[in-house]
């Protein structure tokens, strides 16, 4: 229990790298050892993110190939890369062969396609090397491309004495046994057998008839994103994963669609500010600047835009009127704001495939609701121009352009991330500038419009 409490309380300390450093440096092999023998790999990741990329190389080369080949897999990206860069063709080859299948063909697929053959041939169990090129060959962001070729499989013509058995040389190597998959001579899959329900069952009874036909499948090309999908909703830790024949060949785990959920989260975040690419705090000033730029050129279109508009109504509003200019930046304001509150409400909802039904009740719904909303801050905004000007007109003529913004712009939030899922482009830009840019030039243009015909001028 102390050795769980100390992982779970793990701190990446000053202390600690430079501990470390100073073990390197004076080359204490056994001292070093001892210290990293005491943390869970996933720390020890941790740690060589940290430190200078020699001193990683050291750790890697120094620790057994069990333990070294689980830290890979934790490693930031970037830092993956490098090492693998430094490590010769048998060196990978011996890590991967520690690993699971699906974690070692992600390793081995970060690295050029020379490199990968070299890696290949030289992992020496045939079996482990065949399902690993059996993973390579499919899409990565297919099921097939994440699922894990390590399960336990049974016959249903198997009694539960000879499934017992049997089972016991499979099991030894998977990491977890979430359940045992039930196929028949072909390879099928036919149903799916609990350890309690084996455990529980009589020694003759045959396989077939204590297994639950009513098994959770998912197909070798279906996407991870609706993988992760129906695992979410029926609450799996497991998966079955089958070919177009319906024949057993993988399984994807909890674990695997977790990074998948965090991966793609972190794309709709960055789309969300407006980021086109997948980069990181630590990337080039030049990669961070094409990944920001696009839309940031974007928002300079977008403020032309909105000084055009303005600088064509300059002649309308003159002299009492002109105090409609000081309210621009809040009616666009608003309108980016309740567009990307719209938006991103649907882009959640179709992210958890929880938006259901016709597009037209979900704009109308939007659309009373930005009324609702528009209303009552129309109402504050216009008993704040009165107060302050007094002017009523003006003041009426403000507050009817601010509740039409609003519902304009929950609209558009609305729909453009409906219209962008229909056509297969990721919803997450909707909640980015591409919202806030469009809502402030037409939330202008709408503003000035009404507010020119309510005051007749």
């Amino acid at each position: 229990m102390e050795n769980i409490q100390e992982n779970i309380q793990f701190q990446l300390t000053d202390e600690l790298l430079e501990n470390v450093r100073s073990l390197i440096s004076a080359q204490d092999d056994k001292e070093l050892k001892q210290l990293l023998n005491d943390f869970h790999y996933a720390d020890i990741a941790e740690v060589l993110d940290e430190l200078d990329f020699e001193d990683a190389i050291y750790i890697i080369k120094l620790l057994d190939s069990e333990t070294t080949s689980d830290i890979l897999t934790e490693l930031d990206e970037d830092v993956r890369e490098k090492i693998l860069e430094n490590l010769s063709a048998k060196e990978i080859a011996e890590e991967v062969e520690e690993l699971d299948t699906d974690d070692a063909a992600d390793i081995i697929a970060e690295l050029p396609e020379e490199r990968q053959e070299a890696v290949i041939s030289h992992i020496e169990d045939q079996e482990h090397k065949a399902e690993i090129q059996e993973l390579l060959a499919y899409d990565e962001d297919t099921a097939g491309g994440l699922m894990a070729k390590e399960l336990v499989k049974v016959y249903g013509t198997w009694t539960v004495a000879g499934c017992i058995r049997r089972i016991r040389g499979q099991a030894k190597d998977v990491t977890r046994v979430h359940s045992i998959y039930v196929v028949n001579k072909e390879e099928k899959l036919i149903g799916r057998l609990s350890l309690k329900d084996l455990i529980t069952a009589k020694s003759e009874e045959k396989i077939a008839d204590i297994a639950k036909d009513n098994v959770d499948w998912v197909n070798v090309h279906d996407n991870v994103e609706d993988v992760a999908k129906v695992m979410a909703k029926y609450d799996l830790e497991a998966i079955p994963v089958v070919d177009n024949e319906q024949v057993l060949v993988g399984r994807i785990t909890i674990d695997d669609i977790v990074d998948v959920l965090k991966e793609e989260a972190e794309k709709d975040y960055q789309l969300a500010a407006g980021i086109t690419q997948d980069v990181e705090a630590d990337d080039s000033i030049i990669e961070l600047t094409r990944a920001r730029l696009p839309w940031l050129f974007l928002g300079l279109v977008g403020g032309v835009g909105a000084f055009l508009i303005m600088e064509g109504f300059q002649d309308a509003f003159k002299g009492e009127a002109f105090i409609l200019f000081f309210f621009t930046p809040l009616i666009a304001a608003m309108a980016g704001n309740v567009g990307v509150q719209s938006s991103a409400i649907i882009v959640q909802g179709l992210a958890n495939d929880d938006v259901k039904g016709s597009v037209n009740n979900r704009l109308l719904k939007e659309m009373f609701l930005a009324a609702l909303n528009g209303v009552i801050l129309a109402v504050f905004l216009f008993l704040f121009v009165w107060a302050t000007q007094g002017e009523i007109n003006t003041a009426f003529a403000i507050s009817v352009s601010l509740v039409a913004v609003i519902i304009m712009a929950g609209l558009i939030g609305t729909f453009v991330p409906l219209f962008l899922d229909k056509r297969g482009i990721d919803p997450a830009i909707a909640t980015g500038p591409f919202i806030t840019t469009s809502n402030d030039i037409l939330g202008i243009l709408l503003y000035f419009w009404i507010a020119k015909l309510i005051l007749g001028i």
